[in-house]
């Protein structure tokens, strides 16, 4: 096999495979034979026959053996047509024959008339009139080879040099060649490049090279298991590979773009979903470029229940990273305010009221920090419950002294009552910072429901579309098995009627 690029077709590539021959006595093998014409007539649009001199039966005969490897071949998976047997089904997908005679000696003239070397052909293939048992057996590989090869196309060849330099032949230049056999290749080859089409598949899907390769590994397994190769289930197969692959390429590009774009944690939880909708509209772009034959979309669907576990794992990693990073800029920024707790800072006379103007201080610092994340504010409510008890405490003891000074200073009754009514408003506003977090936590409590309402419609549209594959996969196999069984009884009824006796002549 050799790949060259086309030197006619952009963006085409030219392959050419060699069977190195028919019938080599070397090989001893006629399944080698049948094997590789098989792989020959699967994969070419162009099918170029080279024999010597001249065309004579026992040329014919070989290529009337290579239409007879109908019986090795499936166009469908139909369980009615499991073999070619038609000439109709098998031209399908046979390809163009072009028909070469090297060396060639004789004159090309018919009834004292000049022909073109396609008339030649023509001619040889004619089959001739009459009845006879002879004449049918002269005349079957013909009737085959115009059947199975309606396009055929015929070129000569001269001997290329001189006898005496033709061992020599592999180190010879083009001016060392007769210009009559140079000519006639150049013919050859432009019509090769012009006329050979692109080798297409069922259903008028163009070949690429991974196309080729895929195929080429499918028949082979297929003809090595002993399997009839199936055009239209290796098409399927082809298909198969073609679209888990795209689904992997548009995982992949998922990722990327997440990897590339995504720093964890997100401010909100609808930055993140936006920007999983961006890379999940390229991921399906992605898919769309690369998929093959994806009639039902079910690669497709594969691909956004994939995608949609993605955003369910980048969610949960988003709250932890912002839990993370919340928990160590709590333990950084309050740490001095415990640390002057521990040391009693706070245990004198007006301490509740210093207390609070430094936390609250240290609250606005930690609001102004950035890339909190989504848990930014859950996360400092939930620290400043863990330390209410010490507020609380504190607020005693500044009372208790409070009172105590007070009473050993002889400070007025209006005094206290203003000391009183001082504390008495701290209180109420604790309370009303109580009631704020309250609200707060059930805010955020019905966000988080929110979004768990959303994962599972998007789980349930999954599930959805999975149930419907399978209903659609299980009526095909019904509509299958009903054609079979009414199939079956028809054969049935046919066998029992009388036999028809039909002489063909």
């Amino acid at each position: 096999m050799w790949c060259v690029p086309h030197p006619k077709k952009p963006n085409h590539t030219l392959v050419l495979l060699d069977t190195e021959g028919l019938g080599d006595v070397e090989k001893g093998d006629k399944t080698n034979d049948s094997h590789i014409s098989v792989l020959a007539l699967l994969l070419c649009s162009t099918f170029v026959y080279n024999t010597m001199n001249k065309i004579d039966q026992g040329a014919i005969d070989l290529l009337h053996y290579v239409t007879e490897l109908s019986h090795l071949l499936r166009i469908d998976t139909s369980p009615n047509l499991n073999r070619v047997d038609d000439a109709a089904d098998f031209v399908r997908i046979c390809p163009n024959l072009v028909w070469t005679l090297r060396d060639f000696y004789l004159g090309l003239e018919a009834n004292g008339q000049l022909i073109t070397a396609d008339e030649y052909l023509e001619n040889s293939l004619r089959p001739k009139q009459g009845t006879n048992q002879h004449l049918q057996n002269f005349n079957l590989p013909r009737l085959c080879i115009q059947k199975f090869f309606p396009v055929k196309k015929c070129f000569i060849f001269d001997l290329p040099t001189h006898q005496k330099k033709l061992a020599q032949l592999e180190t010879l230049h083009n001016d060392d060649l007769d210009p009559k056999f140079v000519q006639q290749v150049a013919e050859f080859c432009s019509y090769i490049f012009s006329h050979s089409k692109t080798k297409t598949l069922s259903g008028g899907i163009k070949a690429s090279g991974s196309h080729l390769e895929n195929l080429v590994q499918t028949y082979v397994n297929a003809i090595n298991s002993g399997d009839l190769p199936c055009m239209e289930s290796e098409v399927l197969t082809l298909a198969q590979i073609k679209n888990l692959a795209a689904v992997q390429k548009a995982i992949a590009h998922y990722d990327q773009k997440m990897g590339q774009k995504l720093q964890l944690p997100t401010e909100t939880f609808q930055e993140l979903l936006d920007l999983h909708r961006a890379s999940e509209k390229e991921a399906i772009e992605v898919f769309m470029k690369n998929s093959f034959k994806d009639e039902d979309q079910g690669y497709q669907k594969k691909l956004e229940m994939q995608l949609a576990a993605k955003q369910n794992d980048f969610h949960e990693r988003n709250l932890e990273a912002s839990q993370n990073r919340c928990s160590a800029l709590l333990q950084d920024i309050f740490h001095p305010l415990e640390e002057n707790v521990k040391q009693g800072v706070y245990s004198k006379p007006g301490g509740h009221c210093l207390f609070i103007q430094q936390r609250d201080e240290l609250k606005a610092k930690y609001n102004q920090e950035p890339r909190k994340g989504i848990q930014a504010e859950e996360a400092l409510q939930k620290y400043l419950e863990s330390k209410e008890s010490m507020s609380v405490t504190i607020l005693q003891t500044d009372l208790a002294l409070t009172a105590m000074e007070k009473e050993m200073e002889g400070i007025t009754e209006e005094f206290i009552k203003a000391e009183a009514q001082r504390l008495m408003e701290s209180l109420m506003q604790h309370q009303q910072m109580m009631e704020s977090r309250k609200i707060f936590h059930q805010e955020q409590v019905r966000l988080m429901e929110t979004n768990r309402v959303y994962q599972e419609a998007l789980q349930q549209r999954a599930m959805e579309r999975q149930l419907q594959e399978e209903v659609k996969k299980l009526k095909e196999k019904l509509q299958a098995e009903n054609r079979k069984l009414h199939d079956e009884l028809q054969n049935l009824l046919r066998n029992d009627s009388p036999d028809d006796t039909c002489l063909l002549l």
